[in-house]
Protein backbone atom coordinates (compact mmCIF):
# COMPACT_ATOMS: atom_id res chain seq x y z
CA UNK A 1 0.00 0.00 0.00
CA UNK A 2 1.36 3.42 -1.09
CA UNK A 3 2.27 5.84 2.06
CA UNK A 4 1.30 8.46 2.93
CA UNK A 5 3.01 11.64 1.27
CA UNK A 6 4.93 14.35 3.51
CA UNK A 7 3.72 17.72 1.60
CA UNK A 8 0.48 19.47 2.30
CA UNK A 9 -1.76 21.27 -0.02
CA UNK A 10 -3.27 24.95 1.06
CA UNK A 11 -6.94 25.08 0.09
CA UNK A 12 -8.66 28.07 1.44
CA UNK A 13 -6.56 28.02 4.35
CA UNK A 14 -6.97 24.68 5.45
CA UNK A 15 -4.14 22.18 5.05
CA UNK A 16 -5.10 18.99 3.86
CA UNK A 17 -3.11 16.37 3.40
CA UNK A 18 -2.28 15.04 -0.23
CA UNK A 19 -1.90 10.69 -0.28
CA UNK A 20 0.17 9.43 -2.93
CA UNK A 21 -1.70 8.09 -6.35
CA UNK A 22 -3.57 4.99 -5.97
CA UNK A 23 -3.56 5.64 -2.41
CA UNK A 24 -6.89 4.09 -0.63
CA UNK A 25 -8.46 4.09 2.88
CA UNK A 26 -8.37 0.50 4.79
CA UNK A 27 -11.93 -0.95 4.41
CA UNK A 28 -14.33 0.95 7.38
CA UNK A 29 -11.89 3.48 7.41
CA UNK A 30 -12.89 7.06 7.07
CA UNK A 31 -10.47 10.61 7.50
CA UNK A 32 -11.89 12.21 10.60
CA UNK A 33 -13.51 15.17 9.62
CA UNK A 34 -12.74 18.78 11.19
CA UNK A 35 -14.36 19.18 14.71
CA UNK A 36 -17.07 21.95 14.67
CA UNK A 37 -15.95 25.38 16.72
CA UNK A 38 -16.27 24.73 20.77
CA UNK A 39 -16.19 20.95 20.34
CA UNK A 40 -12.90 21.07 23.03
CA UNK A 41 -15.80 23.17 25.32
CA UNK A 42 -18.57 20.84 24.75
CA UNK A 43 -15.97 17.45 26.04
CA UNK A 44 -14.01 19.66 28.50
CA UNK A 45 -17.88 20.37 30.04
CA UNK A 46 -18.69 16.56 29.79
CA UNK A 47 -15.42 15.32 31.14
CA UNK A 48 -15.65 18.07 34.52
CA UNK A 49 -19.01 16.49 34.61
CA UNK A 50 -17.91 12.93 35.15
CA UNK A 51 -15.06 13.66 36.94
CA UNK A 52 -17.18 15.85 39.13
CA UNK A 53 -19.57 12.68 39.84
CA UNK A 54 -17.22 10.87 41.03
CA UNK A 55 -15.41 12.65 43.53
CA UNK A 56 -18.83 14.19 44.72
CA UNK A 57 -20.43 10.43 44.81
CA UNK A 58 -16.85 9.25 47.27
CA UNK A 59 -17.03 12.54 48.86
CA UNK A 60 -20.99 11.95 49.33
CA UNK A 61 -20.43 8.12 50.70
CA UNK A 62 -17.61 9.44 53.05
CA UNK A 63 -19.96 11.83 54.51
CA UNK A 64 -22.65 9.60 55.13
CA UNK A 65 -20.87 7.46 56.75
CA UNK A 66 -18.96 9.98 58.69
CA UNK A 67 -15.37 9.55 57.98
CA UNK A 68 -12.68 11.53 60.15
CA UNK A 69 -11.19 13.32 57.01
CA UNK A 70 -13.57 16.22 57.47
CA UNK A 71 -12.90 19.39 58.90
CA UNK A 72 -13.66 19.50 62.73
CA UNK A 73 -16.65 21.47 63.91
CA UNK A 74 -17.82 23.09 60.66
CA UNK A 75 -20.91 24.69 60.62
CA UNK A 76 -23.09 23.91 57.28
CA UNK A 77 -25.47 26.51 56.02
CA UNK A 78 -28.01 24.05 56.07
CA UNK A 79 -28.21 20.61 58.87
CA UNK A 80 -24.77 18.46 58.99
CA UNK A 81 -22.34 16.79 57.34
CA UNK A 82 -24.55 13.82 57.25
CA UNK A 83 -27.78 15.49 55.52
CA UNK A 84 -25.16 17.13 52.91
CA UNK A 85 -23.82 13.60 52.21
CA UNK A 86 -26.72 12.84 51.06
CA UNK A 87 -27.38 15.97 49.14
CA UNK A 88 -23.80 15.49 47.49
CA UNK A 89 -24.66 12.17 46.20
CA UNK A 90 -27.72 13.37 44.76
CA UNK A 91 -25.78 15.91 43.10
CA UNK A 92 -23.83 12.91 41.64
CA UNK A 93 -26.37 11.16 40.27
CA UNK A 94 -27.13 14.66 38.82
CA UNK A 95 -24.01 15.36 37.35
CA UNK A 96 -23.31 11.59 35.61
CA UNK A 97 -27.13 12.25 34.26
CA UNK A 98 -26.00 15.93 32.76
CA UNK A 99 -22.09 14.10 31.13
CA UNK A 100 -24.72 11.12 29.21
CA UNK A 101 -27.38 14.26 27.92
CA UNK A 102 -24.33 16.22 26.86
CA UNK A 103 -22.36 13.25 25.40
CA UNK A 104 -25.76 12.28 23.43
CA UNK A 105 -26.02 15.91 22.03
CA UNK A 106 -29.31 18.01 21.97
CA UNK A 107 -30.20 21.30 23.34
CA UNK A 108 -32.27 19.31 26.45
CA UNK A 109 -28.45 17.87 27.49
CA UNK A 110 -27.14 21.70 26.81
CA UNK A 111 -29.81 23.47 29.08
CA UNK A 112 -29.84 20.15 31.47
CA UNK A 113 -26.49 20.19 32.08
CA UNK A 114 -26.33 24.29 32.60
CA UNK A 115 -28.85 23.76 35.37
CA UNK A 116 -26.94 20.80 36.76
CA UNK A 117 -23.80 23.15 37.07
CA UNK A 118 -25.42 26.62 38.27
CA UNK A 119 -27.10 24.15 41.57
CA UNK A 120 -23.43 22.73 41.43
CA UNK A 121 -22.25 26.38 41.99
CA UNK A 122 -25.01 27.07 44.70
CA UNK A 123 -23.90 23.64 46.56
CA UNK A 124 -20.36 24.64 46.14
CA UNK A 125 -20.53 28.03 47.67
CA UNK A 126 -22.36 26.83 50.75
CA UNK A 127 -19.99 24.62 51.86
CA UNK A 128 -16.99 27.81 51.60
CA UNK A 129 -17.33 27.57 55.45
CA UNK A 130 -15.43 24.29 55.81
CA UNK A 131 -13.74 23.91 52.58
CA UNK A 132 -13.01 27.76 51.37
CA UNK A 133 -10.01 27.59 48.41
CA UNK A 134 -12.01 24.25 47.57
CA UNK A 135 -15.61 25.86 47.57
CA UNK A 136 -14.25 28.68 45.29
CA UNK A 137 -12.29 26.19 42.97
CA UNK A 138 -15.20 24.42 42.04
CA UNK A 139 -17.57 27.09 41.70
CA UNK A 140 -14.57 28.53 38.92
CA UNK A 141 -14.59 25.02 37.20
CA UNK A 142 -18.83 24.96 36.69
CA UNK A 143 -18.45 28.83 35.63
CA UNK A 144 -16.24 27.30 32.93
CA UNK A 145 -18.63 24.34 32.33
CA UNK A 146 -21.81 26.67 31.75
CA UNK A 147 -19.32 29.03 29.48
CA UNK A 148 -19.12 26.04 27.40
CA UNK A 149 -22.02 24.85 27.25
CA UNK A 150 -23.96 28.25 26.87
CA UNK A 151 -21.60 29.34 24.10
CA UNK A 152 -21.13 26.20 22.48
CA UNK A 153 -23.43 23.64 23.13
CA UNK A 154 -26.43 24.66 20.89
CA UNK A 155 -26.73 23.42 16.93
CA UNK A 156 -22.90 22.47 15.73
CA UNK A 157 -23.90 23.70 12.73
CA UNK A 158 -24.82 27.36 13.56
CA UNK A 159 -20.49 27.41 14.85
CA UNK A 160 -18.79 25.71 11.95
Amino acid sequence: MPALATDEVRTEGAREPRFAPGYEFAPGYKPEQPSYKGAGWILFATIMFVVAACLNLIWGIAAISRSHFFVGNAHYILSDLHTWGWIVVGFAALEGLAALSIWRGGTFGRWFGIAVAGFAVLAAMMSIPAYPFWSLTLVALYVLVIYGLAAYGGRPELTQ
